[in-house]
């Protein structure tokens, strides 16, 4: 009688750990980044290799097929990439089973290949992934401010703008700039005895030239330049101005400091131009802006602008310090002293006045 109760038992055991045999998902232990192309830093390369990649029962990479290309050697140094990833096999009632998963490696141009966005069991990938990118702006306008931030109507602000060469100041001026957004501006610098006013409203714009004591009508290309200023801005990222212009994706992520990385969102507008805005992973900072323009010579240059030294001014956090950099080199520093939001500025402001002796005196806000 106990050997037939413990046949039972065994028979009700074995049925029990039989149907508690785990179904895990395959899991991706090490994914190396691809090899940088022999050009890499001149090469006018962005976007995806996409690989549908065979996990072997096993534990080895099988077939790899290539469902999207990218030029250059790109594609080939992916697959070798692919080749070297170490896994853990999917399992099916507690048996490892050969599956296919696609896996994505994104190329940027200024940044090389991208983290990984294949890591978690599922592989569901979020490159591209315009959810991901809402959520990373969502948490930087909190930490700058959230309803306070978005309610900035006006900006004022005073400082120093610096021309960088070889790292150092090679000359500064003071600025006062007032903004109204969306894209109304006026900016004056003096230095040296000498005055320049800048005033951009819309589409259109006119400059004082303190040296020459003239007032000009902007051309088709500083018009231009104005707009794409306010296109690669981070107010115009975080308020959504670019909404009914460009598309919003995720990127991956970027190496930045030592030991961390950013999280890079790309705005795509509809003539081509793309701006990617970096924030960092653990406070959602903004971190800087960077993006490609073409100079007077027609090369095509790449500006960054980074971020730095953020302060609280009445709720709200804005960055005191915006350095750009043009080809990897720094070139100018704005340093702002103050900045007051929400002052009522008069619209005569941006008026072009009738004569030079207008021109010189100072706006009263």
């Amino acid at each position: 009688m106990k050997k037939q109760y413990l046949v039972a038992f065994s028979i009700v055991l074995f049925c029990w750990v039989g149907s508690f045999a785990q179904d895990t998902r395959l899991k991706i232990i090490e994914q190396p980044r691809p090899e940088l192309p022999l050009k890499h830093g001149t090469l006018d390369v962005q976007g995806s290799v996409v690989l549908r990649v065979q996990f072997l029962e096993f534990g080895e990479i099988g077939e790899i097929i290539t469902v999207k290309e990218l030029p250059a050697g790109l594609t080939q140094n992916a697959i070798a990439a692919a080749r070297r990833i170490r896994f853990e096999p999917e399992k099916k009632e507690g048996k490892p089973v050969t599956v296919y998963r696609e896996i994505q490696y994104s190329y940027s141009w200024n940044g090389g290949w991208l983290d990984a966005a294949n890591k978690s069991s599922d592989l569901v990938g979020t490159a591209n992934d315009p959810a991901k990118a809402a959520a990373i702006i969502a948490k930087a306008i909190q930490n700058l401010g959230g309803d306070r931030y978005l309610q900035v109507r006006t900006q004022v602000g005073k400082g120093k703008f610096s021309v960088l060469r070889e790292s150092t100041v090679a000359s500064f001026q003071a600025f006062f700039d007032v903004i109204v957004f969306p894209d109304k501006e006026r900016t004056e610098f003096k230095g040296s005895g000498s005055r320049t006013v800048q005033v951009n409203t819309g589409s259109t714009g006119w400059i004082f030239d303190g040296d020459q004591e003239l007032i000009k009508v902007q051309n088709a290309g500083q018009i231009d330049n104005f707009k794409q200023g306010i296109r690669t801005s981070l107010d115009n990222l975080l308020r959504g101005g670019w909404k009914a212009e460009a598309e919003l994706a995720y990127i991956g992520k970027r190496p930045a400091t030592l030991g961390k990385r950013n999280d890079v969102v790309r705005l795509t507008y509809k003539d081509g131009f793309a701006v990617e805005f970096e924030f960092a992973t653990d406070d959602g900072i903004p971190q800087k802006a960077v993006y490609k323009r073409t100079n007077d010579e027609g090369e095509e240059i790449k500006e960054e602008d980074r971020y730095a030294q953020f302060i609280d001014v009445n709720g709200i956090k804005a960055p005191f310090i915006i350095d750009r950099f043009t080809n990897g080199k720094a070139t100018s520093r704005i340093n702002f002293e103050t900045i007051e939001f929400n002052k009522t500025i008069p619209d005569s402001i941006f008026v072009k006045p009738a004569t030079p002796k207008d021109a010189k005196k100072d706006i009263k806000l």
